[in-house]
């Protein structure tokens, strides 16, 4: 029985050979499957990539509405605020513009309101009596005026012969 040393160089560059051929056959296999499982792996990282984008896109259209909402509910709120600040700041410019003019002896817009409404009264008595006095003279007037209208001329007597 002959068996191979196996540290015999022309046995072992046969076998290296052998070797090499089997992990350039290993390689290009696992090249391929790369490629083909490569393929497959590229279309669903697309297809997971545009799952996510559609998820980011809601979740940040469900922040951009709520941030609006909160925005606009603070907006509403200060100028509710400042409404009623405008509001309590007018009171008191008008409360001592009021006390201003009536230290000067002006009257206040209430009194005024009063004395037109008097004004008003007394112009509407005084019309009411021009108008009685008007009647009372214009009658002996249009009686006085329409007697000579109404009286006839002598009618015109013609001499007979």
């Amino acid at each position: 029985m002959f068996t191979k040393n196996p540290f015999d160089p022309a046995a072992m560059s046969d076998n290296v050979k052998e070797q090499a051929q089997q992990i350039w056959l290993a390689g290009l296999g696992a090249f391929a499957k790369a490629q083909e499982d490569g393929t497959k792996a590229f279309e669903k990282l697309v297809s997971d990539g545009i799952t996510m984008q559609r998820k980011v896109h809601t979740t940040a259209e469900e922040k951009l509405a709520e941030a609006t909402q909160k925005a606009t509910q603070a907006a509403h709120t200060l100028s509710e605020r400042a409404t009623g600040q405008w509001g309590k700041l007018e009171g008191i410019f008008e409360e001592r513009v009021a006390k201003a003019l009536h230290g000067l002896g002006l009257p206040s817009a209430s009194e005024m309101k009063a004395l037109h409404g008097r004004v008003a009264a007394l112009e509407a008595q005084l019309g009411a009596k021009t108008k009685a006095a008007a009647k009372s003279t214009a009658k002996p007037a249009a009686k006085a005026a329409a007697k000579p209208a109404a009286k006839k001329a002598p009618a015109k007597k013609v001499a007979k012969k």
